[in-house]
């Protein structure tokens, strides 16, 4: 082997070649070795599209025309694709060479990641570093069991907090979990009902309540004042407040955490990810109170009772740090706040306009447009055939002339939700919330008027979900 790995006489590694060489067959690569079911769903709903490069709120495809990114890979993507500052960051973190992961070893990296997170949550404490969000979950399900010594944890309904088998068990859609019981000791409540959540905690075996301060699902933010009461009763029946902020959180809803928006809502234990990771290297970190993690690293014989293999890696935490740069000094909280009050205001304005528009919810720069059965004759004929085919064909109708005809890209909030989420990258302004909803009021237009490509799509989504039956 040479110094560089490759074998005598053969080319070194080059990654641009094999792109060139190989990248027309990314569809048939999927359908050969990974989940076979992707490439089929986005061939059939229209998305098979193909990018070549992306750069901030924008995809370009091969002859260089651009795509408005409203989805930003489901939250990850808070500061747009390829943020010069996060890039220099990781340039930075390789050119250094540092001697990463030794596992017997107190980095800097880690720590300044931590006290620089802790500064936005001065109730909290300490930090877990891991690799995802379904992983930050997860260490906050064990701590909680292990910090109150009971096994049973409570979640809202129609609640998703990742789906690994722990989380899975505080997921409160029944088709992710189908097929993968038994999972962990569980309880779903509705959001915002106190007097459910007070009859569970009142079994005595109830470690904590899971709680995104915005449902990802239908965009539903929990009702004033629901979070700081459940953590009142949760700590009289000494259990946990855990806030599932993976995709709420990093200002993305006009705060630095949604919990924050509510005075008295301080969580036990808090989660993030996603944005953290800069769109690069990913990253999910758990937030406590000392105690908390006090009782689950209790001795030095505990001190791996709880890691991860690649958890706070120089990468990660170098990805981290320039994400929490970026977020001040480009004060994106505050932008996020006033963006997004700008598209949701527009878009509310159109509610009294659009008989299938029912309503639009949200906050910051996370917002849910829900569509609903019409009031006249014509018009609740065409919804009533949809839903009859299967429920959440209307949103998906709506997001298919976005990106074919207006070039954004869009997404439903959930399988068989009439909600489009809009979760787009923190830094977009008022050009593209007028670009989104010029479009966005054509599309309603076409629906209205009972043609064109919304509706030729539509027949084609009837006759597959017939078919599929």
């Amino acid at each position: 082997m040479t110094a560089t790995g490759a074998a005598p006489g053969s080319p070194p590694f080059d990654l641009r070649a094999l792109l060139a060489a190989r990248g027309e067959e990314r569809y048939e690569l999927h359908s050969r070795h990974l989940n076979h079911q992707l490439p089929r769903m986005l061939r059939t709903i229209g998305f098979d599209r193909r990018y070549e490069r992306a750069e901030g709120a924008y995809f370009y495809d091969a002859d260089g025309q651009d795509y408005l990114d409203m989805l930003a890979g489901f939250g990850v993507m808070g500061l747009g694709r390829h943020h010069p500052v996060v890039r220099r960051a990781l340039h930075d973190v390789l050119d250094a060479s540092l001697a990463d992961l030794t596992r017997f070893d107190c980095p800097p990296l880690p720590g300044l990641l931590a006290e620089r997170l802790l500064a936005h949550s001065p109730h909290l404490d300490r930090v877990f570093f891991g690799n995802s969000g379904t992983e930050a979950v997860e260490t906050a399900l064990k701590f909680a069991r292990c910090a109150t010594g009971r096994p049973r944890v409570l979640y809202c309904e129609h609640a998703f907090h990742g789906l690994t088998c722990g989380a899975l068990s505080v997921n409160g859609e029944g088709s992710f979990r189908d097929g993968f019981a038994p999972l962990l000791p569980d309880t779903a409540v509705p959001l915002g009902d106190l007097a459910a959540l007070e009859r569970e905690l009142a079994r005595g075996d109830v470690a904590a309540l899971v709680v995104e301060p915005i449902q990802g699902k239908g965009v539903h933010p929990a009702p004033p004042g629901y979070l700081s009461s459940a953590r009142e009763l949760l700590h009289h029946h000494r259990a946990l407040l855990i806030a599932d902020e993976v995709q709420t959180g990093l200002g993305r809803t006009g705060d630095f955490y949604a919990h924050q928006h509510e005075p008295g809502a301080e969580p036990d234990l808090l989660c993030v990810a996603k944005a953290l990771s800069g769109g690069y290297v990913p990253v999910g970190a758990t937030l406590g109170r000392d105690w908390i993690f006090r009782k689950v690293y209790s001795s030095m014989d505990r001190v791996l009772v709880h890691s991860a293999s690649f958890g706070a890696n120089a990468q990660a935490m170098a990805a981290g740090l320039a994400v929490l740069s970026v977020i001040e000094d480009e004060a994106l909280v505050a932008r996020a706040r006033t963006v997004g009050d700008l598209l949701l205001g527009r878009l509310a304005a159109l509610v009294e306009r659009y008989e299938f528009l029912h309503a639009v919810r949200g906050r910051g720069l996370m917002i849910g447009i829900e569509f609903g059965r019409p009031r006249s004759l014509g018009l609740r004929a065409r919804w009533s055939m949809l839903q009859a085919a299967r429920p959440g064909l209307f949103a998906q109708m709506v997001v298919v002339p976005l990106l074919h005809r207006h070039r954004i890209l869009t997404q439903v909030s959930g399988d068989r939700l009439e909600v489009i989420k809009l979760i787009p990258p923190l830094i977009i302004g008022e050009r593209e919330v007028d670009r989104f909803v010029t479009a966005f009021t054509e599309v309603m237009e076409e629906a209205h008027a009972g043609s064109g490509l919304i509706w030729d799509f539509g027949r084609t989504l009837v006759g597959r979900a017939v078919r599929e039956r």
